[in-house]
């Protein structure tokens, strides 16, 4: 179902029960799924691909030109999972070289005036507030909520199951498993909420706040000293325990404390 009024290309690959409403347009190299809804005032353009049942609302501009200054024009891509939200006038780039798409993933909740930037690497159920802004490179793992007006600097990563506060300036990257808030931002706490919401055993939380106290309450320790210790105590053992250090230690831009 495409309305008379929006203009889509020929060559634009358009799934089963796609539903197009007025004064979208839709670019010659979009592959759109299968149940995906354009409202109206939708653009899509670029090389940019789309799984199925993706919702997209008036003034939603995705698969945009790149802004970075490096980029010399060639073909570059934008790769979207399933059953995506992107809400009233949210904006997401392709990425800026052909190597690497923009990407992300399944179940994503992308709420007003957000931004998700060039080169972008975004998971599974994440919640992007209002007038969030995520700049190019960086990593969203999974289960990450991101509050209103917050803002993450290029090459940054989130780990997966963190909360960032609103309006928090993140430019270092955000532990997983952890709240973060602030300007600048800092760990405020461990996201035990989230995690009971989520189901994780208590005795999963137990261990992971046990981490969060040796990690980051001693704000004048070495990291490095601070994981040394961690690794010798049982709460290392627990996959997500593991998965935090990990995270830290493979920190490139360092890590919110």
């Amino acid at each position: 179902m495409i309305h008379p009024t929006s203009i889509v290309s020929p060559l634009a690959k358009i799934g089963n029960n796609v539903r197009i409403g007025p004064f979208c347009v839709v670019g010659a190299n979009v592959e759109l799924g299968d149940d995906c809804v354009l409202h109206s005032h939708v653009v899509i353009e670029g090389h940019s691909k789309f799984g199925r049942g993706n919702e997209f609302f008036p003034f939603a501009v995705i698969g945009g030109k790149t802004q970075d200054l490096k980029y010399i024009g060639e073909p570059t891509w934008l790769e979207v999972g399933d059953h995506n939200v992107f809400r009233e006038n949210t904006t997401v780039h392709r990425g800026t070289h052909e190597s690497l798409p923009t990407r992300i993933g399944s179940h994503n909740l992308l709420l007003c005036y957000s931004h998700v930037a060039h080169d972008c690497q975004l998971g599974d159920h994440i919640i992007l507030s209002n007038s969030v802004g995520l700049a190019g490179h960086i990593v969203v793992e999974d289960h990450v909520i991101i509050s209103g007006f917050a803002a993450a600097h290029q090459f940054c990563r989130i780990g997966k199951h963190a909360i960032v506060g609103g309006l928090s300036k993140v430019v270092q990257d955000v532990p997983p498993f952890m709240i973060v808030d602030g300007n600048p931002a800092s760990t405020r706490g461990l996201n035990i909420v989230g995690l009971q919401r989520r189901g994780f055993p208590e005795d999963d939380i137990k261990a992971l706040k046990s981490a969060y106290k040796k990690l980051f309450l001693k704000k004048d320790s070495n990291l490095a000293n601070s994981i040394s210790s961690l690794k010798a105590t049982h709460a290392a053992d627990t996959p997500q325990v593991a998965h935090l250090i990990h995270f830290i230690e493979s920190s490139e831009r360092g890590v919110t404390r």
